[in-house]
């Protein structure tokens, strides 16, 4: 038991800490496809051999691939995209906050899990907590800008290809490798020969950081720590957990990147964060759930 709580709060500090690193980022010298593409290179590399010579499997399958298009392509566009523009406080609220919202509402409307009412008040909390989020925004001088929008469709990819890994029976083994190879595979290409770049030796420190925390840490590492986790302790206790997420990373924001501290940001985090806890509170034994960044 002690030790899987010891993997959880690993996997609760990585995600965290993928907030503030992609924030870093986004405000760096590195553009998001140069973040991207050192993402997916680094854990391609990092697990080849193992799917080669200790675990392979047949990458060529339809299901492996649309998965991972959607919740490795489509999430690292979007993401990326997002921590560019947006404040990382807001990803806190927004990346965890939307997970389980879209998750569980695509696990509903596909008749794929039935709901407890502590469900949905958790899913209820973090509707008015995001919700809050962009009334704020909105009557602020800058307005929502079009990084919150971009971590909406961040989490909406995410949460689908959460919702596929479950449908198709895809194991964590399967899900890790597929979504590194087949987006690396597909990604890589297009960007050395058509996108713009700028990444220079003068920029090792950036490079040597995004490669080591998203294609190591985020990508590799929280995976293993987060299903050894749910194995130990259950999905339910784990994704309580994951409730600590946008407390951590929120206020960790604030204080790395001088963000601005608010009454209506400190509520908006207070009730993501207590809608994740709640909608994880108890599950059904039909649900299983999906590690997340």
């Amino acid at each position: 038991m002690l030790q899987g709580y010891l993997f959880a709060v690993v996997a609760v500090l990585i995600w965290s800490g993928f907030i503030l690193v992609s924030r870093f980022g986004g405000i760096g010298p590195l553009l998001p496809a140069d973040v991207i593409a050192i993402r997916y290179f680094t854990c391609s590399v990092l697990l080849l051999p193992f799917w080669l010579f200790l675990y392979p499997f047949n990458l060529l399958n339809y299901r492996l691939i649309a998965a991972a298009l959607i919740g490795g392509l489509g999430y690292a566009l979007c993401a990326f995209q997002g921590f560019q523009t947006a404040p990382a406080s807001h990803a806190a609220i927004l990346l965890p906050g939307l997970l389980p919202l879209f998750i569980s509402l695509i696990s509903y409307f596909s008749k794929s899990e039935s709901f407890t009412p502590i469900k949905w008040i958790g899913i209820s909390l973090i509707s008015v907590g995001i919700f809050c989020l962009f009334w704020y925004d909105i009557l602020t001088e800058d307005g929502v800008k079009g990084g919150q929008l971009w971590f909406v469709g961040a989490a909406l990819c995410w949460g689908t290809f959460s919702v596929l890994i479950k449908y198709w029976q895809i194991s964590p083994w399967q899900a890790t490798v597929s979504l590194a190879m087949v987006t690396a595979c597909v990604y890589l290409p297009i960007y050395i020969f058509s996108m713009e770049k700028n990444i220079s030796i003068q920029h090792w420190q950036h490079i040597a950081l995004q490669g080591f925390y998203q294609g190591f840490l985020a990508t590799i590492v929280q995976m293993m720590c987060y299903v050894q986790a749910v194995r130990r302790i259950g999905p339910a206790t784990m994704g309580s957990m994951m409730a600590l997420v946008p407390l951590i990373a929120g206020f960790s924001s604030i204080a790395l990147y001088n963000e601005l501290m608010s009454t209506p940001l400190l509520v908006c985090l207070v009730l993501v964060s207590g809608g994740v806890w709640a909608a994880n509170l108890q599950r059904t034994p039909r649900q299983n759930s999906a590690a997340h960044s």
